[in-house]
């Protein structure tokens, strides 16, 4: 059963949680944001199922971001219910700090990227009330590729799909795949919100996008959108973006831009085709580390080069 639940962003009104119901009990996965109206959501719709808090046996979890994790999180440490989450969000968890800012990691990259401005802009953000004392810990059994869980005779598989996060999840059972973030209807996830990443997010991603076209297709089951798509044909949309993006950017290069900032002024962003001024902060964050990502993949294959003597990172075609 799908359950939408709301969340209290601006930009993300709503995120999607499922239960996987059996006589036994039911399974959650990706339950949510920690506030009151989100649970209350929560319960009326495993009350329509016929379960109780009490009859939860476990929570998957695709990623540890805050609208997927945080009440994952708040029943574990109320209720005794077990998490799994992916291996590899061990990083961001244990590198938390609420008294570092809200993306310490990102401000070093910006400057880099030749964004001081924004750095600066992103530097001075601060937490907002809803963000305050989220419950951020780490979860009761970590998951590896390919992994296996049994919901009550519902064989649920594990799979490592490292991108959007380092330790991302897609569960696939019986035809189905909680994609969490890593393949969504509409959009293609950031690679921004991280406080640990890897060192090549976007690689990681592509690869990860790959992984399914050689899996069985299967019906995708989103955090964020509707259910109508499938997982092979979303990800060669995906791909074939990315694919357009990294051609885009080199050829900016070429033209002259030398930085991850100033290719990012020379695009457009969104549907609305809104110049990187035109964006909200955050908004033109996730767009100069998202340019960043591509540019850096560009120079590990060879198409760029990369000057790192100064402040900032300067590119050139090879």
């Amino acid at each position: 059963m799908r359950i939408p639940l709301p969340l209290p962003l601006r930009d993300l009104r709503v995120v999607n949680s499922y239960a996987v119901g059996t006589a036994g009990g039911v399974t959650l996965i990706d339950p949510g944001w920690a506030s009151r109206e989100s649970e209350t959501m929560l319960l009326m719709a495993l009350d329509s199922m016929g379960y109780a808090p009490t009859d939860i046996r476990q929570i998957l979890v695709t990623h540890a971001h805050w609208d997927h994790y945080t009440q994952a999180v708040k029943w574990r440490d109320e209720l005794g219910v077990e998490i799994l989450l992916g291996a590899e969000e061990r990083h961001s968890i244990e590198g938390f700090d609420a008294l570092a800012g809200v993306h310490p990691n990102q401000v070093p990259v910006l400057i880099r990227a030749g964004a001081q401005e924004l750095a600066r802009a992103v530097a001075a953000l601060r937490w907002e009330p809803y963000e305050r004392d989220m419950p951020f810990t780490a979860p009761d059994r970590w998951l590896s590729d390919g992994d296996l869980v049994d919901a009550d005779g519902v064989t649920i598989t594990a799979r490592a799909t490292p991108g959007h996060t380092r330790g991302h999840t897609v569960f696939e059972a019986s035809g189905m795949a909680f994609t969490g973030d890593h393949l969504l209807p509409r959009i293609t996830p950031s690679i921004a919100f991280e406080r640990v990443p890897e060192r090549l997010p976007l690689r990681s991603f592509l690869r990860s996008l790959q992984l399914f076209l050689h899996l069985p297709d299967a019906r995708m089951l989103p955090a964020h959108g509707d259910t109508d798509h499938r997982t092979r044909q979303r990800a060669q949309e995906l791909l074939d973006h990315h694919d357009v993006r990294l051609t885009t950017i080199a050829d900016l290069v070429v033209a002259g831009a030398s930085t991850a900032f100033e290719a990012a002024r020379r695009m457009r962003w969104t549907r609305s085709e809104r110049s990187l001024s035109e964006l909200e902060t955050i908004h033109q964050m996730v767009a100069v580390l998202e340019v960043s990502a591509h540019l850096e993949l560009l120079v590990s294959t060879g198409v760029l080069r990369a000057d790192e003597s100064g402040e900032v990172t300067t590119f050139a075609v090879c």
